[in-house]
């Protein structure tokens, strides 16, 4: 497990995190979601070890990072946002020289090497110096060198930023076949990254975490809608009169009948058909809303 507790980190006169804390369990995929300059890359690097918080703290495994550094890095697969490669090696040279940086035996050095290249889709480029690659290529040579040594922990900062749309499918597949094994946790701007890939997500904020969510509970919204032929007056008045609706809310249909917007913390759909049959009411539609992430998020950050 991964539990960062209270971290606070300031550059200057700059807050980049403000007391934040979460957990992050073995075999879960989050996605620590934010715009740009959230503080979400600086959240990764304290994590990884390579910054120290101004408070609080942070443990894998029940190793304290800034105690217990390398055994705590040896748990740990990194891919930065800017993966550091060597460009005048080649895809093998490279991660022959990571295999022994991280001290690997060498009775387990083929094996590991060759689990990393097949894993991460090189197999063909293993003589290819890595200057000659494209862009999504050096990515993999990055995921390849992250999953080297098998951790259990796999952090990824932004991995398909800068990537065309047939790369960011290659890298999402990728990542979804390296969460059989490890535990990742996904740093992004892109909402539709964070929902193709992640169980869970983390919304950072101005250095502040504004939401810790399932993203299947997130899309189990209990609001409806119901849409009537005509408007009546004593809709609003019944229907915030049942168990459990916080609100009702008067708009129009798309194709411009009356629409009730109805806010609960349950299902209140049977409720609602149950009263709109008692009393006759002309029903067009009654539905469950889902919430989308895109949506959670900007209501976040406009409120932020």
């Amino acid at each position: 497990m991964i539990s960062v507790r209270n971290i606070s980190k300031s550059y200057g006169s700059i807050r980049a995190l403000q007391d934040v804390s979460f957990n992050i369990q073995p075999g879960e995929i989050v996605g620590l979601l934010g715009p740009n300059g959230a503080g979400k890359s600086t959240a990764i690097k304290i994590i990884t070890g390579f910054l120290h918080p101004d408070e609080g703290s942070v443990e894998i495994e029940g190793k304290d990072v800034l105690t217990e550094l390398h055994a705590v890095q040896a748990k740990l697969g990194y891919l930065s946002e800017n993966t550091p490669l060597y460009p005048e090696l080649s895809v093998q040279a490279y991660l022959v020289m990571m295999a022994e940086l991280r001290g690997i035996e060498t009775a387990d050095f083929i094996p590991l090497l060759s689990d990393a290249v097949y894993g991460a889709g090189l197999e063909d480029y293993l003589t290819r110096p890595i200057a000659s690659l494209s862009k999504g290529l050096r990515q993999r040579v990055g995921l390849a060198q992250a999953i080297l040594h098998k951790p259990p922990f796999l952090i990824l900062d932004e991995p398909t930023v800068g990537l065309d749309p047939t790369q960011i499918v290659e890298i999402r597949a990728l990542i979804k076949t390296l969460a059989r094994e490890s535990t990742i946790l996904f740093s992004s701007h892109i909402l539709s990254e964070v929902e193709a890939i992640c169980d869970r997500v983390i919304i950072i904020i101005n250095g502040e975490v504004k939401a810790d969510q399932s993203l299947r509970e997130l899309s189990r919204s209990h609001d409806a809608t119901l849409v009537l032929e005509q408007a009546n007056e004593e809709v609003e008045v019944a229907l915030a009169s049942l168990e459990g609706i916080s609100r009702v809310q008067l708009l129009r249909s798309s194709d411009d009948y009356p629409a009730y917007r109805i806010s609960s913390s349950a299902d209140i759909t049977p409720s609602v058909y149950a009263i709109a049959r008692d009393r006759n009411w002309p029903v067009r539609e009654l539905r469950r809303d889902t919430v989308t992430l895109e949506a959670f998020f900007n209501q976040l950050a406009t409120s932020a």
